[in-house]
């Protein structure tokens, strides 16, 4: 058992992930999961607290050439000619557990080939972000012509500041906490708090059509509760990114413009004081 890839349904026939999968590592990793396999998409995974069933009904049973952790991910390689490849990515979003399946096809589908650009934001040379004490896994901005300081923002992620007042912040999101936010209602309360920056934003780091492809809360209802955040909060968009670097390259590009339209604004004012003197 420890040399393969076993797959088998879940005896739980209320369960939206019909599938349980043991990953080989330690005592085994049983994940329950919609698919038996990445073909299309990534697949949402979700942790298993029961163990592996002893009348498991198995559906695949795959012989593995290797399984490592590497990180936060887990490689596997199976003994077949097609479909060999693929990985568990394991992360955390806001303290909760996420957890993906993804092939080399599906991870790929999830980075448009796009060059991104090494112009400064707006133009401007030494851009500082602020980014907040209590964000795990931050993004660096090292692409980007900008630095970084660590301090505690009151609301968003990342911040920019001009004399010591905050003049706008992005929230970063992940799609499942998202997701989340939106069906606990806290996403509500947040955009109401970054509606007091100046500028703020909501970036989730996938595409809008992803809403539909969740199979752990109604895709629907999840589409109609970010519709109404947004008609409540017209001053705080949601920006879908399509992945982490376009999530942190369009944050950068937004943060750079906030920060000189501000220094517009202060020298515009400066002229209009001076001729009316």
């Amino acid at each position: 058992m420890d040399d393969v890839l076993l797959i088998a349904r879940n005896p739980d026939p209320d369960s939206s992930l019909p599938y349980l999968v043991r990953i080989p590592l330690g005592d085994g990793i049983v994940l329950r999961t919609r698919e038996t396999w990445p073909r299309a998409s990534k697949v949402y995974c979700h942790r298993h607290d029961e163990g592996w069933p002893a009348d498991a009904e198995i559906v695949e049973e795959v012989p593995l050439v290797t399984c490592q952790r590497r990180g936060a991910a887990i490689d596997i390689v199976v003994d077949r000619r097609r479909e060999r490849r693929s990985q568990f990515v394991i992360a955390r979003a806001r303290g909760r557990e996420m957890i993906f399946w993804q092939s080399a096809r599906t991870s790929k589908a999830a980075r448009p080939q796009v060059a991104l650009p090494t112009a400064r934001a707006s133009g401007m040379e030494g851009l500082v972000i602020v980014v907040d004490t209590r964000e795990r896994y931050a993004w660096k901005f090292s692409h980007q012509q900008a630095s970084t300081e660590r301090r505690a923002l009151p609301v968003g992620d990342y911040g920019v500041e001009a004399d010591g007042e905050l003049l706008a912040v992005v929230e970063r999101k992940s799609l499942g906490d998202l997701a989340s936010s939106l069906t606990t209602g806290r996403l509500g309360y947040r955009l109401a708090e970054l509606a007091e920056v100046p500028r703020s934003a909501v970036v989730v780091e996938d595409r809008y059509s992803s809403v539909f492809k969740l199979d752990h809360v109604r895709p629907g209802l999840v589409a109609d509760m970010l519709g109404e955040c947004q008609v409540r909060h017209p001053s705080v968009p949601v920006v879908f990114a399509e992945n982490r670097a376009l999530a942190q390259e369009w944050t950068f590009r937004f943060l750079g413009a906030a920060l000189s339209e501000h220094g517009q604004d202060a020298a515009g004012a400066s002229r209009w004081g001076d001729e009316s003197s």
